[in-house]
């Protein structure tokens, strides 16, 4: 792997052994990807580029006069095309857009290709305008801006492919050792001074370069002698949580009591000084390789063939300025990986070929990817979320690490499954403080939402403004039907738990929800009802509603009203709730009679005494929709009484629009089931 070799008098561990096999043994949490890039592989002919900026791996055999093909992982479509021999190409790569290809052959200057549909295929040479400079590299900062890095400072030029010219836009004068670049950031390192732990950033955007405060990185004794301590290959650059970071990988610590290898992070901001954070200990020494995956800083030991991950987010222990963390999860190997054999189906019934995992042909890029130059692949690395559930015990910490993660909500739901079921059923309290966790980060996102909605209607801005940048709900916003969906509805059907245990579930949830002010759905409130009725609490519920512990709406009070026949005191629970809302008569009537609870809707009337004045063909459509006959017949019952005691004829009149209803009637029940007019 590309870092630094263990320091003189520090045995590499040898290779192969049970040890090994045991460290990595279950539960591998990185993965290689299982559609890599395969190219050519390096030998004497083919020489191999990567370019971050694109993510994009170079094959150039004979210096691209026989060809020349670019492959990325996003592209699945590789570029191919041949280039006059000029010489060994030291660095290639395209503009973003791949219109543009830059060449560097020699110390001094750089050539150009224009892609362009109907552009002239002639290169063009740039060459570096400092005198007696030589040439690091370059970096694209966008489809039409470069920079030169060379050992005396850097210059950034204007392409203009229609003039097969370049303008240069800035330079700076500064003795460079090596150079870094985080295409994510638009930020390129200098690394300076006679020590080269003096480093200078640079941000480029859009035509203008700003020089970021320059820092030292602390090494870790006083060097011996003057010469170049710091070395690119202990140093990487990469977006944590949407912070530009630089990692140094000190091979001793400061600290004389501490041994191993440590991860040094100083936090680059746009404005303002770099500041040393975090450190992040390895425990062990030898040869290391970074990377960064889903916000994790992830380290890979050649030696032991294992990796460790580390969360900045996650608490550590702060000693005034810096954060100390350790390793999230216990060292692991990447996940084993097969390469599929090459050529014809026929021919490739053999199986595949095991991968040589931690090679020391493996080169590392960021933020996540692995190459391969001696078998020809390139993958991007993964975190795999299910083994975590089983390496990281405690529930708190676990559901801390999964929040952040991007693809984490089925995870969590399982979490949230398991703890409320056997043999994994937790405590409580470990319950209250999962939901609480979760309801947590649903607040911020209703908040924010809440917060945009509010901008937009007070400002008149339209809703495409480029200015207002809507809250991305990320999969970490767990909110009620998702809960509702896929874990309590699933727990309450399951009838496995104590029922005690499976309300005390339900209501914790509940109170989780109101303490972050967040309004509590009716559906959660019906299962709370719905499992106090299957274990015959009626004494439970009535303290609930009495106290109010489930909030008033129009769902749970029909809900109650169609309890009245298991429990008579529901039916005046659900009117008193019906009233509590401000409902109007009429519409507590249409809201019964949606639910088909026809009976409940006409006693509702007769207690406030409406009965005489209400539409019977309203009441026996509704009847009729319930498909229970019996029902119908009481229906219709109650309105030919209704008829004779008001006009003293049990028929309807024309004007009420019931000649479906009677003709339904005689077909189930007969003509002779009519009640006849009584004279007195």
């Amino acid at each position: 792997m590309s870092r630094e070799p263990p320091p003189p008098g520090e045995e590499e561990a040898p290779g192969g052994g049970e040890g090994r096999a045991k460290a990595g043994e279950g539960g591998c949490y990185l993965a290689l990807c299982a559609r890599p890039v395969h190219f050519e592989k390096a030998n004497p002919v083919n020489c191999v580029f990567f370019d971050e900026a694109n993510k994009q791996v170079f094959a150039v055999r004979s210096g691209g006069a026989t060809g020349v093909v670019v492959k990325g992982l996003e592209d699945r479509n590789p570029i191919s095309f041949r280039m006059e021999d000029k010489g060994e190409v030291k660095c290639i790569k395209f503009s973003l857009g791949n219109k543009i290809l830059a060449v560097q052959r020699t110390l001094k200057n750089v050539d150009f290709l224009n892609f362009i549909p109907d552009s002239p295929q002639l290169e063009y040479t740039q060459e570096c305008k400092t005198k007696n400079a030589n040439i690091l590299g370059f970096c694209w900062t966008s489809s039409t801006e470069i920079v030169f890095i060379t050992d005396q400072g850097i210059e950034f030029y204007q392409v203009l492919p229609e003039k097969r010219s370049l303008k240069l836009l800035k330079n700076q004068s500064i003795n460079v050792n090596w150079y870094m670049y985080c295409p994510e950031s638009s930020v390129i390192l200098l690394s300076t001074t006679v020590l080269g732990n003096v480093l200078q950033p640079f941000y480029f955007k859009s035509g203008t370069m700003s020089k970021i405060s320059k820092f030292e990185i602390e090494l870790p004794a006083a060097p011996k002698s003057s010469k170049l301590s710091l070395s690119e290959r202990d140093i990487a650059m990469a977006t944590i949580y949407g912070q530009l970071y630089v990692l140094y990988l000190r091979h001793h610590s400061r600290t004389s009591n501490s041994t191993g290898a440590e991860v040094v992070l100083y936090h680059l901001p746009r404005e303002g000084s770099c500041k040393k954070t975090h450190i992040l200990k390895l425990n062990r020494t030898g040869k290391f390789a970074l990377n960064v995956v889903d916000n994790l800083v992830v380290v890979h030991h050649q030696d032991t063939e294992t990796s460790v991950i580390f969360d900045i987010k996650l608490k550590g222990e702060f000693d005034g300025s810096t954060t100390i963390h350790q390793f999230v999860l216990p060292p692991r190997s990447i996940q084993p990986y097969q390469i599929p054999v090459a050529g014809p189906a026929s021919v490739t019934s053999q199986s595949p070929v095991p991968c040589k995992l931690y090679s020391s042909s493996w080169i590392v890029f960021q933020p996540d990817i692995i190459i391969s130059a001696s078998e020809g692949y390139l993958w991007s690395l993964q975190v795999k979320l299910e083994p975590v559930v089983n390496l990281l015990l405690d529930k708190g910490k676990l559901m801390d690490f999964l929040l952040q993660r991007k693809e984490c909500k089925m995870v969590i739901l399982s979490v949230c499954s398991q703890m409320l079921s056997e043999p994994e059923r937790g405590s409580l309290s470990m319950i209250a403080t999962v939901f609480d966790k979760l309801n947590h980060e649903y607040k911020k996102y209703l908040e924010a939402e809440q917060s945009y909605t509010t901008t937009v209607v007070e400002a008149g801005l339209s809703r495409s403004n480029p200015l207002l940048k809507r809250p991305v709900r990320t999969q970490a916003v767990i909110d009620q039907s998702d809960m509702y969906t896929h874990v309590l509805s699933v727990f309450t059907e399951k009838k496995e738990a104590p029922h005690k245990f499976t309300i005390a579930v339900l209501m914790e949830y509940i109170r989780s929800l109101n303490q972050f002010q967040i309004a509590v759905q009716h559906y959660l409130y019906e299962l709370v009802i719905k499992t106090l009725v299957q274990h015959n609490l009626f004494y439970m519920l009535h303290q609930f509603l009495q106290y109010h512990v489930l909030s008033d709406s129009k769902p749970l009070a029909c809900l109650l009203l169609s309890l009245e026949s298991i429990y008579p005191p529901a039916h005046q629970l659900s009117l008193d709730m019906l009233k509590r809302l401000s409902t109007a008569n009429d519409e507590i009537v249409e809201v019964l009679l949606s639910k088909h609870q026809v009976l409940a809707a006409l006693r509702f009337i007769r207690g406030i005494g409406g009965h005489d004045s209400i539409s019977a063909r309203k009441f026996l459509d509704a009847a009729k929709q319930a498909e229970d006959d019996m029902l119908f017949y009481t229906i219709f019952r109650f309105f030919e009484q209704r008829n004779q005691r008001l006009r003293g004829n049990p028929s309807f009149t024309p004007g009420e629009h019931c000649e479906e209803h009677v003709t339904f009637f005689k077909q189930v029940f007969g003509e002779q089931a009519l009640m006849k007019p009584t004279t007195f």
